[in-house]
């Protein structure tokens, strides 16, 4: 009977204390949203945010030449509420995917109309825009992807570089 009560109580005490650890445990890329206003309209991105962790990212983990869902976990969601210019194009109000095709010297940003879509059944029939932007390198590093609405343009920010798209 002792040597139950014993087994009983290392068992309790096991549960817990993984119970516990589990629920102290930080997802490795947490949901973030960034939110703004640009002229009149109200735009909100809804992503996961991946940490560098020490690992080369563009041309790396996010390889070149490839469809990238532009965060971890699922697709990023580019909302807005009125039609606006992006890098000299129009985009309808609406609810998007936002995908990045990242090049060595440019990148492409594609608004897409399939908000479910993971990255590796890409269809770029189902594009609403693309456009081309160039990054800026940095000499800081930004641990966490992270996204800003600012006053002309979203800019997605994340080891080395900013990734500034022009919005009007």
């Amino acid at each position: 009977m002792k040597i139950s009560k014993k087994i009983a109580t290392v068992l309790f005490t096991v549960f817990f204390t993984v119970l516990a650890s589990a629920q102290d445990k930080k997802p490795l890329s947490p949901a973030a949203s960034a939110y703004g206003k640009i002229n009149e309209a109200n735009i909100n991105i809804i992503y996961s945010s991946p940490s560098v962790r020490g690992r080369e990212i563009w041309g790396g983990l996010v390889p070149y030449g490839q469809v990238w869902r532009a965060g971890a976990n699922a697709p990023t969601v580019f909302a807005v509420d009125r039609e606006v210019t992006v890098e000299g194009k129009k985009l309808p109000a609406g609810k998007y995917s936002f995908y990045i095709i990242p090049e060595e010297g440019n990148f492409t940003i594609i608004f897409g109309k399939d908000r479910s879509m993971a990255a590796s059944k890409y269809d770029s029939s189902q594009d609403q825009l693309r456009v081309t932007v160039k990054p800026k390198k940095k000499t800081n590093l930004t641990e966490s992807l992270e996204y800003s609405v600012n006053s002309n343009n979203v800019t997605l920010t994340w080891e080395y570089l900013e990734i500034p798209i022009s919005v009007k």
